[in-house]
């Protein structure tokens, strides 16, 4: 039960993003930035960059969302996503994204974990700077989603089933089509 009254039936932060319309927008714009604007790496590996994070944030209502996102847009759908989920150092990923997923999971423990040798790293697989900022960007924004939709107690439907029709309308439409009026 969420530990404020938000909007019946509506799981995860989209209950929250009703409830708060004036924080909705801002939060829905820096989604859409950051996982549809242009960029180098694919909306399908920033979805799978966002659903790192939030699987090692235990966040199941982010985690699966993402998840679902990713599992539309990249090479292999879930048999790719279940396998970063998994192990992401043999997941059938880039080694540039599996060099980025390894810096995402080091903001996840505390920003100041990520060091020289993890850029490095990344750098070495060609990714750029612009993609190293990205990475940390999006990690430190869903460990701030993650809490944000696990310390209000939000539910989440239990199954990936049940994510499907809302990844099918951020795929098709982006996140500020989802932002509530306010």
């Amino acid at each position: 039960m969420p530990h404020i009254a938000l909007p019946e039936g509506l799981p995860g932060i989209v209950g929250l993003l009703n409830y708060r319309p004036t924080t909705a927008k801002p939060l829905n714009d820096l989604a859409e930035v950051l996982l549809r604007g242009d960029n180098t790496l694919s909306r399908g590996e920033r979805e799978l960059i966002a659903a790192h994070v939030s699987k090692l944030n235990q966040c199941h209502f982010c985690y699966t969302s993402h998840a679902t996102f990713a599992a539309l847009q990249v090479d292999g759908g879930w048999d790719t996503v279940d396998s970063v989920a998994a192990d992401p150092g043999a997941a059938p990923i880039s080694p540039k994204l599996r060099a980025l997923l390894a810096i995402a999971g080091k903001v996840q423990q505390g920003g100041l974990t990520v060091g020289e040798a993890d850029v490095a790293a990344a750098r070495a697989e060609g990714a750029t700077d612009e993609e190293i900022h990205d990475t940390v960007l999006i990690a430190a924004a869903f460990c701030m989603y993650n809490r944000y939709v696990d310390g209000l107690a939000t539910w989440a439907p239990a199954d990936r089933e049940d994510y499907a029709d809302a990844g099918r309308m951020i795929v098709e439409l982006g996140y500020t089509a989802t932002t509530p009026p306010g």
